[in-house]
């Protein structure tokens, strides 16, 4: 629960007006508790209420014919569409070129990995074989007649 003060009040009022369903969400209920406490709250949200009046009475000027036109011919003139650059046709290239270097990374990182493993494996197999096969200890009490 946020407690408010006075003046956090009358910045919120100056700055989305008299009305507390424009006030952000988190401020509304201590606001609601401010103005239910003090006075003073409700004199500057009347204040608030005032100046809200005044712009909704003002005229909202509608831009010209010719402003509207010449805001489309300057965007017209800058350019603002697709931008074929230097490559124009050949754009697809680079793409590709993108496509080449991923396949040429994948098979030199199957390459390079199965001669990296070789070593490992035939250590591997060699473990294995071993355990497969007679070790020392076995030939020794074989031939000590045990």
């Amino acid at each position: 629960m946020t407690t408010m003060n006075l003046e956090r009040f009358e910045h919120l009022a100056d700055a989305y007006g008299a009305d507390l369903r424009r006030w952000p969400e988190a401020e509304r209920e201590a606001a609601r508790r401010l103005l239910a406490a003090d006075p003073r709250a409700g004199r500057v949200l009347d204040e608030a209420d005032v100046l809200d009046a005044f712009l909704d009475a003002a005229l909202r000027p509608a831009p010209s014919h010719a402003l509207r036109e010449r805001v489309i011919a300057d965007a017209a003139g800058a350019h603002l569409g697709r931008r074929r650059g230097l490559w124009g046709p050949f754009a697809w290239m680079s793409g590709a070129g993108w496509a080449a270097a991923a396949c040429a990374g994948v098979a030199f990182g199957m390459v390079l990995t199965s001669q990296m493993t070789a070593e490992i494996r035939a250590d591997t197999v060699l473990y294995q074989a071993s355990l497969t096969a007679p070790d020392d200890a076995e030939i020794l009490a074989a031939g000590l007649g045990r």
